[in-house]
């Protein structure tokens, strides 16, 4: 990448969409601009109304352009729910040089090696991240580039998803009139911003509980080495206040976010307020207590199923504990009952950067971190630019043909 790059990445959740433009300026992050919108059309991480999200879509774009006055044309798009899967995968080559010195082709070629796996028809590679590169048989080499050697091989991890997930998800970002620059697995955005490399290395379990899922990422010797996704999330607790007061769950959703408390022990019965009853036009005083009271069994019950899959996954008791992100994980005393039900350490991560200090960002940065990191060598088009519209559109409507097969050869470049 150049000295001057623009990276957009979109986060499309349950609740909300987001558009966040990153500046890289020398390899420094700078986020210059973020749109967000309530998210229409998604249930559950998963598209149910192809129109609607594109608006909800075209609205955060929109609000992200207008604040940095440039019109974006590309953008990194994160995906994420219970159809990804991980698959080891072992590549080997002759180093195809004279002088045996290691390239970028040689690398290229083993990536290409590693791909070649057996997968059902309705599956597909999203992308292939190195664990390790072996040199004449020596391992724990990160990046082989100008190592001297005779065969190269890659022990790496194959993630795949779901045709139908895949194609949906491209499909309402090119409605949008975006081009797709790529397709990021929101766990290791994630983890590349949340987790620091010692607690990749010990082994670390993040935890990002959205709005209507919780996705589970399991880190140990530096790489990503498990994923899950549970359907429950934030939604959960906002139905249950709906309920417990009898009112509609719009108005719910907002006294969560006002007046909402996760433990009862930190909850204040100094702090009233009225809601309307559902079916009439009776206002009703409750305390904080009264909600937390609704909010910390549902919390509770999130963690504890949490705690299970991470056990099901067979990482129950790793040395770097819980890290825990996303839009849910906000509310305040939630990571006292966090520590309670998953009884080890226990943390909550936050982007480091102007405006977006908040865990409901921390996969949209994500993605414009791992971007940066891992594209160096990548001619993404991605320039401070003004682009049309029009001239967007017709973009993306010229690479509709050999899109799929960008989105497949993504990773190969992760190096």
């Amino acid at each position: 990448m150049s000295n001057n790059d623009i990276i957009v990445s979109l986060d499309i959740g349950t609740s909300k969409v987001r558009a966040i433009i990153g500046e890289v300026v020398n390899g420094t992050i700078n986020i210059i601009g973020v749109g967000s919108a309530e998210s229409e059309g998604i249930r559950k991480g998963a598209i149910v109304d192809i129109d609607q999200t594109v608006n909800s879509i075209r609205s955060a774009v929109d609000h992200a352009e207008r604040m940095v006055g440039v019109q974006i044309s590309e953008v990194y798009v994160g995906i994420s729910g219970n159809h990804i899967a991980l698959q080891s995968s072992h590549g080997v080559v002759a180093v195809s040089n004279e002088d045996r010195e290691i390239g970028e082709e040689d690398i290229d070629r083993v990536i290409q090696a590693a791909r070649v796996i057996a997968l059902p028809p309705e599956r597909e590679i999203i992308g292939v991240v190195p664990k390790q590169y072996l040199v004449d048989g020596q391992e724990g080499i990160n990046d082989p580039r100008g190592m001297i050697g005779v065969r190269l091989e890659v022990e790496a991890t194959i993630i795949t998803g779901a045709k139908t997930g895949i194609h949906n998800l491209i499909r309402v970002v090119e409605k949008s009139e975006l081009k797709v620059a790529g397709l990021i697995l929101m766990s290791l955005a994630s983890g590349q911003l949340a987790l620091s490399k010692d607690e990749k290395a010990v082994g670390t379990v993040l935890v990002d509980v959205g709005a209507g899922a919780a996705t589970i990422a399991v880190f140990e010797q530096g790489n990503l080495v498990a994923t899950s996704t549970i359907q429950i999330g934030g939604e959960y607790i906002s139905n249950d206040i709906a309920i417990g007061l009898r009112t509609q769950l719009e108005i719910a959703e907002k006294i969560k976010l006002k007046y909402g408390c996760a433990s009862v022990d930190d909850s204040a019965p100094d702090q009233v307020f009225k809601v309307t009853r559902m079916g009439s036009n009776v206002e009703k005083e409750f305390s904080q207590v009264d909600l937390a009271n609704i909010i910390e069994p549902r919390v509770e019950e999130i963690f504890q199923m949490i705690r299970a899959e991470v056990h099901r996954l067979g990482y129950g008791d790793l040395a770097g504990g819980y890290v825990l992100t996303g839009g849910t994980v906000c509310m305040p005393g939630i990571l006292a009952v966090a520590q309670d039900e998953l009884a080890t350490s226990v943390r909550i991560a936050v982007p480091d950067f102007i405006g977006v200090r908040d865990p409901s960002y921390t996969s949209g940065v994500g993605i414009i971190q791992f971007v940066s990191k891992y594209m160096k060598n990548r001619n993404s088009g991605l320039s401070k630019k003004v682009v049309t519209k029009t001239t967007a559109k017709k973009s993306s409507d010229s690479t509709k043909p050999g899109f799929l097969e960008r989105v497949k050869n993504f990773f190969s470049e992760f190096i």
